[in-house]
Order: structure tokens, then sequence, then C-alpha cells
């Protein structure tokens, strides 16, 4: 299965023993999912820069630590002109950030791929178009 997890996700990875990190422990099945080579995980360009973000701002002592793990992950990056294109039009007409509609946009041009997202707002938003699914409802094994 082809996941496209957004920083939403991601970032419940490195902070999942917080007690309001809800949805945590699909968060990590799907983690799980990839080393085990269940799930192969994609990313648009920005994803590591936009986890960094937040894991330098709200977890500095572990920063290095941190970005090692991320990067061990070698979760595959699609960076090109069609994901691009889609995210543009996603984000004109869904009223939405771009860096968010990459996500989306990299599920909607990979064959048999999925947004996992815990952004219910951009869920909603973006449910008529498929290949989005909220966190919240994915089945932990």
């Amino acid at each position: 299965m082809k996941l496209v997890v957004d920083a939403s996700v991601a970032l419940k990875w490195f902070f999942q023993d917080r007690a309001d990190e809800a949805d945590a422990a699909a968060a990590l099945d799907i983690l799980q999912g990839h080393v085990d080579g269940r799930h192969q995980l994609l990313q648009p360009a920005h994803f590591q820069a936009e986890v960094c973000a937040v894991l330098a701002r709200e977890a500095p002592e572990a920063m290095r630590d941190n970005l090692r793990d991320l990067l061990n992950l070698s979760i595959t990056t699609r960076d090109d002109e069609l994901v691009m294109w889609r995210a543009m039009q996603l984000s004109a007409d869904l009223g939405h950030h771009l860096f968010d509609t990459l996500y989306h946009a990299l599920a909607l041009e990979t064959d048999d791929a999925v947004l996992i997202t815990a952004d219910l707002a951009y869920c909603r938003k973006a449910a008529a178009l498929g290949r989005v699914q909220p966190l919240s409802t994915w089945s932990v094994n």
C-alpha cells in the first residue's frame, strides 16, 4: 500500500508520549508498516523541512536524534511538475495552503496512493476528490 503522510501524522511519531496526542497509535502503526515493508511511504519535497521546523521548536533538546531518525526512514520523495501543478490547482480550488495540498496532490498523482492526515479541516474540504483519509479512521493492526 502506498501512503502519503503529512507532517500532522509524522509528528505523532516523535510526540507519541504526550497526553494530548490523539491517534498516536494509528500513526505508529503506519510507521511500523513502513519499517516492516507493508506500506511504502511517499513524501513531497518539503516534508522533512516541515517536520523539522516543529521538532526544532518543540523538542530542541532532541533535534539531532530526531533528525537522524527522520532521515533514516528513507521515505521516497516525489517532486515533479505533475505533483506541483496538481497542488497549485488544489490550493486555488479549495482555498487551502499549497504546503498542505502538496501531500494530497502527491497521492492523487501516484497510482494507488492515499493521503493520511490528522488535519480534519483539510479532509472535509478535499473528501470529494478522493484518496484522502483521516488518521482517526486508520485501523491499527
